[in-house]
């Protein structure tokens, strides 16, 4: 059974869908865990947010607790297929040793026969961390020989990397045509069970807030979102696109997609068709050039000096925002508001972070900008939950199917026809 948002419903008959790690006899067995552990690193390799890491632990507690040995494997950065020192995984493997309270070994690759040993010397209760999968070029490429030979590390494969839901690589779409048993773990199940209550059949009133810097990667979601959402709250540089379609003088420096206004311009008509109430900025902060130490001033988006630029949303617009999203029953938010990676433009983004704090709504974020602000604010626990994904949020938010998904239930949908042929 799938859904009218592109993935199998969490809230499907077991028999309809793939299973979950505890849907499955898990004990002695040896499990590889594909995890996005994906973390930020200072200059000298120390981990600086471990929210990735510590979004995994439920799946190996689990796991562990069943008498169960766990392989973990993830990608670090984007080595391109070679093997860059500095994007090891080995400073993830010390930090989930403190967290767990216990050993975490480092495997020296992700593949091969000296990998293979430590595999097969495993016991119930270990956990053997790989090397970047991102080392091997077969990773990005969906290779099935690279694919294969992960597969036959373990004897059950579970997904739970959500944010690389999106992606059609070895370790997540290839390797489920070869690993006898395929299932997802806990963070993945949250990831889809709370999209399917914010998506499928919601409480309403529903508005989405969309933000970011450029309208090309979110008009998809937008679009799709006419159909689902009550109200639709537009920030960020995207904002300009829009203020433009409205033939609006934005200023020369403000960040702009000409190809994109007239679409833009399609997009604010159909809302008014479909009864969607839709929100662009009313003031803004404008600064004579992108810099911390730019001159900055607040001014209605009537009165954008001509060679000044739009960098955050204003007061007045804070102030509208807020009172459309004050009888929200569920909010989808991805994208900041302004550039709030300097403390000038950061205000639009900081209140509405404590905005929607404030709602009583069921409050669903992704993308890895918006996160960071939550936390920077201090407001994560005010959350209903905080997407891991950026990218495969977006592609949800868009329709779109996601190809992890998809693979496991073309998994399970074989394996129940082997069943049936058996019987």
């Amino acid at each position: 059974m799938v859904d009218g948002f592109g993935l199998m419903s969490v809230m499907a008959a077991p028999e309809e869908r793939f299973p979950y790690i505890n849907e499955v006899d898990i004990g002695g067995k040896k499990l590889l865990i594909r995890a996005d552990l994906n973390v930020p690193y200072d200059e000298n390799q120390n981990i600086t947010d471990d929210t990735r890491i510590r979004g995994i632990l439920p799946t190996v507690n689990y796991a562990l607790d069943e008498g169960a040995s766990v392989i973990l494997c993830s990608h670090m950065g984007r080595p391109k297929g070679e093997i860059v020192p500095r994007l090891s995984l080995e400073p993830v493997a010390r930090r989930m040793s403190r967290l767990l309270k216990k050993d975490v070994l480092m495997a020296p690759d992700c593949i091969g026969p000296e990998v293979k040993k430590m595999v097969d010397q495993m016991k119930p209760g270990d956990i053997l961390l790989l090397e970047n999968l991102r080392f091997h070029p077969g990773e990005e490429m969906n290779d099935d020989d690279f694919a294969k030979e992960l597969a036959e590390l373990a004897d059950i494969y579970v997904n739970d990397a959500f944010a690389v839901a999106h992606r059609v690589h070895a370790s997540v779409v290839g390797i489920t045509k070869f690993a006898p048993v395929c299932v997802a773990g806990f963070l993945m199940k949250n990831e889809l069970m709370y999209f399917h209550r914010a998506m499928e059949n919601p409480s309403r009133p529903v508005v989405a807030i969309i933000g970011g810097a450029k309208i090309s990667s979110k008009i998809s979601a937008i679009e799709n979102l006419l159909g689902i959402a009550d109200k639709i709250i537009i920030g960020g540089a995207m904002a300009n696109t829009f203020l433009k379609a409205i033939y609006y003088d934005i200023g020369s420096k403000s960040l702009v997609e000409d190809e994109l206004v007239e679409r833009a311009r399609s997009i604010m008509r159909k809302a008014r068709r479909n009864g969607v109430k839709f929100y662009i900025p009313v003031d803004c902060v404008v600064a004579d050039r992108f810099d911390p130490k730019a001159e900055t001033k607040i001014t209605t988006v009537q009165e954008v000096p001509e060679d000044w630029m739009i960098a955050d949303i204003g007061p007045a617009t804070s102030a509208l925002y807020a009172e459309a999203l004050a009888n929200a029953k569920t909010i989808i938010w991805n994208g900041p508001m302004g550039a709030f990676e300097i403390d000038a433009f950061s205000r639009g983004t900081f209140q509405m972070v404590h905005t929607v704090a404030n709602t009583y709504s069921l409050t669903i974020v992704g993308g890895g900008d918006t996160d960071v602000a939550i936390h920077r604010a201090g407001e994560s626990s005010r959350f209903t939950y905080i997407s891991t994904g950026g990218g495969a949020f977006l592609k949800l938010l868009e329709g779109g199917t996601l190809p992890a998904i998809a693979a496991l239930e073309e998994h399970a949908r074989r394996k129940r026809e082997e069943q049936e042929s058996a019987a």
